[in-house]
Formats: structure tokens, C-alpha cells, sequence
């Protein structure tokens, strides 16, 4: 952050600015910079423009020093170069560019929606003007990207800098405001190369400065721009969209040895420094068979800016870096911060993050530690753990194991349960597992369904009704007559291999059919018939809750009239020990122990 220039508002320039409009000082600095006149009516403007406290005002003013910066920089006036009293001016213009740019980070997180909207896209057009005028002076006739300033609007979008007009707060511990994220994302993060790559390029090093207890919404805010990027290239072909127009030309080819890859070790870095060498610990194997594939063929760490941009291959390096870095940082802050972030995150990994980085297998370790936090947690992070042995070849074998410790006797209880049945069904899918693993799985379900809500039910038995249609070893459970009077199915044993339940039945969905709901009990009655249904769809049955139970029940035609007694009786729910004593107090409800599930 550079050290304003500017004095502070509490001390009064013996000047006439308060007199003086924004309108007479922008033309008055318009014909300075044609005619190469005083630019000292640019600190008078800036001054005006941090003294506004009426948002009005601090429009006008802000949208004046753009279009005059605008002039400054298309005349060449910040390029290198000429005597000392040139460079002198120079300078002076850069420290104002730096206060008006402080300015506009600030007003980011402004209350006002149209300051902020107004400031992130002067933000955005400076970059293009700055990122223009660099190309031209430079001496490679390289296309150039201004990271300099770019770097000041991710420190803006992440760090959430105070407004001027917020009553001098200085502390950054606020998130990224709804609509400047949203704007962010939809008009230049997902459509732009380049801002993309360098978005994520300097979100790893904000990670690394800044420490998340001082600035508490670090995370939340790197994490709600990266979840809303709705797509990532898949194929060189799509790299094809620039923020800055002059990156739209193609770069050089590399220039390679013709022989092997270890020639390639001494190359031009990105910008002239080592900053980027970690790109070659995530450099993909290729071979000839795919080597078109990835656009630019040589190594990531070994391209220029320019190239890395056309690489496919430092496109997913730079993503899979971020992530690398991000993923570790959430378990170095509170307790239900950490669940909260961890859960969204693991939204997204399975389809947003696992298919882009170079090597997947890299976050195995951060997604079985999530394993272990259990409830909606643990479930999503098996979900992505699934997807890592399923596309990946991850070899997981204590993977069923874990799942099954997920069914305990409130599973069926909690809010997610819904979730956790396609995620289970989706696990289970497969024709190949064994049949002890799962005859486990089922038996566990039909226990617990014991002391579930009749919602939960009706998701087990079709649930149950698939497997078994799937797997036809396990019908043996819904026809054998136990001779003994014990169930050999071994409720404590965490291994599913060895629970014995192949040698159980399912008695317990079988007692269903003469429970107290008529959805629960005819749903259960599908064991007794034939198997002639290819199956369930579980997309029926998961959004039943007791409410929509008893919209049923109201809705439902009454054919008969119900059997009624006459005469009501007194005690309709007798009380224990009623014949014994008067006393109400000591009497126990028979209703009410009813539902004490011990």
C-alpha cells in the first residue's frame, strides 16, 4: 500500500478548492495536459474528491479524475524515459494515481450500490489503459499486463479495505459486498483469461501475507469468488477471451530442445523471477499422443507471461496452486467457521475443483481428514473421496468401512438424511461389491428404521427394495425362518464384513406393515410380493417430511366411514398404578414411554 500523498482531511489547504467546482477543474486540467501545462489542479481535484461525504459528489469527482488519468496515460505521460524534471512530474502523477486508485478500493465496500458498482469497473478500465500503455513502451513488443495495479484490486475484492466514508474505520474485517462480488465474477472472472489466471495467480500470494486472524473474512471471500466460477477451459481452444486486447495475439512458440524434457530446465521465468518455479510441481506427464492437447507445448514453469496465458496446462496449475494453498488454512480457524467453509467447499469439489487440477490425488489427504468430522461434513467428503477412487484410481480401502460408521442411530433423524441416501445409493451402485458388505448396509437401515420417523422409512424400503433387485445373493434375507431366537447379525462390529448379517433376515421391515401410517405400511408390503418392478426411483421418496405426510392424510378421499365409539370413554390412555393411587403426579404415561427410545 504506498503512502498517501495527499494530506489528511483535517487539515485545510489554504487554498480555494471549497470554491472551486469539480467541472472548472477538470477542464482546467484537460487543457493542461494538451498543452503541457500545471497538473496542480489534480491534487486540488483529489482533495475534492476525499472530502465528499455526499455520494452524488464523490461520483462526480471520481468519474472526473478517471477521464482525466484516462488523458494522462493515452499521451504517454507515465512511460519511461526523458530528463530529470520529466521524470520528477512523473513520479508526482504516479502518487497521485496510487491515492486515486486508494480511493477507489475503498469505495469497494462503500454503502452506497452505485459507488461501488462505479468504482470497480474505473478499476477494470485503468487496467486496460495502464496494461495498453505498458505494451507500447516496452522494449520486447511483448503484449504486457499491468500486474501492479491488478494486484491492488484482488487486495481490494479479498482484503475489503474500509470506505472513506465510513466514519474512519480502519479495520478490514469486513466481507466483499454482494453485488461487487457478484459483478466481479460475472463480467470479467468467468469470461476472462487472463483475469482468471492472475486472479488466482495473486490470490495465493494474499493467502500466504496475510494471516486470517487479522483479516477474518480472508477465506470467506477468496472462497466465495472461486465457488461461483461456473466453468474452466478443458481445451486450448478455449483460451481465446482477453480483457486486455493486445493479449489476443498469439505468442511465440517455445523455443525447446529437440531432445528430452530435462533440456528444458533453464528457461525464461513469467516476470524475470523465480516467483513462479512452483508451476513445475504440478507439470502434468505428457507424451507425444496428447502433446497438441495443451496448446503451448513445453513446461509451465519454463513459459513467459505471454505463453503460460495460451497453456492449458498453466492455466490448471496456477488453479490447482490456489487450491492447494486455500484447502490447509481451513483448519486454522474456529470451529464452526471451519465447518461452514468446509462444507461449501466440498460442494464443489467433486465437479468443480477434482476434474481441473493436474493431479487430484494431491488433496486425498485434506478430504479424509474431513472423513473424520462426520455428519454433513464427513458425508460430502466421502462423496469427493468416492470420486477420487471412482475417475482417479485412488486406492482407498478402508472406504465402506467409513461409510458404514455413518449409520448411527440419528442418521435417520437429521436434516441431511435426504442427501445421505443419494450419496449411499450412488456408493452402492456398483453390481461387484460383495454381498456380506452389502447384506451389512441393509440390516443396519432396517434396525434403525425401528426408531425412525415414518419419512426416513419410506426412504429405507425403496432404498432396500433396489438393492436387493440389484443384487440377487441377498434375497435370502426377506425369506428365512429363523430357528433360533436370537439375531445373529452383530450390531456393534464397525467391520461390514464380519456383522453376520447374511445370516439375519429382515424381520424388521417386515413389522413395518402394520405400522400406524398407510404409506409406511403399504410401502412394506412390497417384500411380500413379487420382484416384477425394475426399480425405485429414490427421487420419489426423499422429500417426505411429516408435513407432507399430513397434507396426504388431510387430502385423502374417506371411502368408509371410520368405526366410532358411542360413548367416550374416561381414561381412553390408562395410567399405570391409576388402581393404586389418586395421585396424578406419580401416575406414569403409557403414551409417553412410548417414545423414550433408550
Amino acid at each position: 500500500m504506498p503512502v498517501r500523498s495527499l494530506p489528511p482531511p483535517t487539515k485545510k489547504r489554504k487554498t480555494a478548492v471549497e470554491f472551486t467546482s469539480v467541472k472548472s477543474l477538470e477542464a482546467q486540467l484537460t487543457s493542461a495536459v494538451t498543452e503541457n501545462g500545471s497538473l496542480n489542479p489534480l491534487a486540488d481535484l483529489l482533495i475534492l474528491a476525499y472530502g465528499s461525504l455526499d455520494a452524488r459528489a464523490m461520483s462526480k469527482a471520481v468519474y472526473s479524475i478517471y477521464r482525466i488519468f484516462v488523458l494522462i496515460i493515452s499521451r504517454g505521460m507515465l512511460v519511461h524515459g526523458g530528463d530529470d524534471a520529466v521524470k520528477l512530474v512523473r513520479k508526482w502523477i504516479w502518487e497521485k494515481l496510487d491515492s486515486y486508485v486508494e480511493l477507489l478500493i475503498g469505495l469497494l465496500q462503500d454503502e452506497e450500490p452505485a459507488l461501488r458498482k462505479s468504482s470497480l469497473e474505473i478499476l477494470f478500465s485503468l487496467l486496460k489503459h495502464l496494461s495498453t500503455s505498458l505494451t507500447k513502451s516496452s522494449a520486447t513488443a511483448q503484449p504486457q499486463f499491468h500486474l501492479a495495479h491488478f494486484k491492488r484490486i484482488v487486495h481490494g475484492l479479498l482484503l475489503c479495505p474500509p470506505s472513506l466514508r465510513s466514519n474512519g474505520s480502519s479495520k478490514h474485517n469486513s466481507k466483499t459486498m454482494l453485488d461487487v462480488r457478484e459483478t466481479f465474477v460475472e463480467v470479467w472472472f468467468s469470461v476472462y483469461d487472463d483475469i482468471r489466471w492472475c486472479f488466482l495467480r495473486e490470490a495465493t500470494t494474499v493467502l500466504s501475507k496475510f494471516s486470517s486472524t487479522e483479516y477474518p473474512h480472508l477465506l470467506d471471500n477468496l472462497l466465495s469468488i472461486m465457488e461461483k466460477l461456473p466453468t474452466f477451459p478443458t481445451d486450448p481452444s478455449e483460451l481465446n477471451s482477453w480483457w486486455v486486447e493486445e493479449l489476443g495475439v498469439k505468442p511465440t512458440k517455445h523455443k525447446s530442445a529437440k531432445g528430452d524434457a530435462e533440456e528444458d530446465d533453464i528457461a525464461e521465468s513469467v516476470d524475470d523471477n523465480d516467483e513462479d518455479d512452483w508451476r513445475k510441481f504440478f507439470d502434468e506427464e505428457s507424451n507425444t499422443k496428447d502433446a497438441k492437447k495443451h496448446g503451448v507445448k513445453a513446461r509451465a514453469y519454463t513459459l513467459t507471461f505471454h505463453q503460460s496465458l495460451y497453456s492449458l496446462q498453466a492455466h490448471r496449475a496456477v488453479f490447482t496452486r490456489t487450491w492447494l494453498n486455500f484447502l490447509p488454512y481451513l483448519s486454522s480457524i474456529s470451529i464452526s467457521s471451519n465447518r461452514l467453509l468446509t462444507k461449501r467447499a466440498l460442494n464443489i469439489m467433486h465437479r468443480g475443483v477434482l476434474p481441473h487440477l493436474t493431479r487430484p490425488v494431491l488433496v486425498m489427504d485434506w478430504i479424509s481428514a474431513c472423513v473424520d468430522l462426520g455428519d454433513t461434513v464427513g458425508l460430502l467428503a466421502l462423496n469427493a473421496l468416492f470420486t477420487l477412487m471412482r475417475d482417479y484410481n485412488l486406492d482407498y480401502p478402508s472406504f465402506f468401512t467409513r461409510l458404514y460408521a455413518f449409520l448411527h442411530r440419528d442418521v435417520l433423524h437429521l436434516k441431511h438424511r435426504a442427501r445421505f441416501f443419494r450419496l449411499t445409493e450412488l456408493f452402492l451402485s456398483s453390481t461387484h461389491l460383495p454381498a456380506t458388505l452389502l447384506a451389512s448396509f441393509v440390516k443396519r437401515l432396517s434396525r434403525l428404521s425401528l426408531n425412525a420417523p415414518p419419512a426416513a422409512i419410506i426412504m429405507v424400503i425403496p432404498f432396500t427394495y433396489n438393492i436387493l433387485k440389484r443384487h440377487p445373493a441377498l434375497m435370502v434375507m426377506i425369506h428365512k425362518n429363523s430357528d433360533t431366537e436370537t439375531d445373529p447379525f452383530i450390531t456393534d462390529e464397525p467391520n461390514p464384513n464380519s456383522t453376520n448379517a447374511l445370516d439375519s433376515s429382515l424381520w424388521e421391515l417386515h413389522s413395518h406393515i402394520h405400522h400406524y401410517d398407510s404409506a409406511v405400511s403399504t410401502m412394506a408390503r412390497i417384500f411380500s410380493e413379487a420382484f416384477t418392478k425394475p426399480g425405485y426411483s429414490m427421487e420419489d421418496f426423499l422429500d417426505h417430511t411429516y408435513g407432507t405426510l399430513i397434507e396426504t392424510e388431510v387430502r385423502r378421499k374417506i371411502k368408509k366411514d371410520p368405526a366410532l365409539a358411542m360413548e367416550l370413554s374416561k381414561d381412553i390412555f390408562p395410567m399405570a398404578d391409576a388402581a393404586n393411587t389418586d395421585d396424578s403426579s406419580t401416575a406414569k404415561d403409557a403414551v409417553g414411554e412410548l417414545w423414550v427410545f433408550g
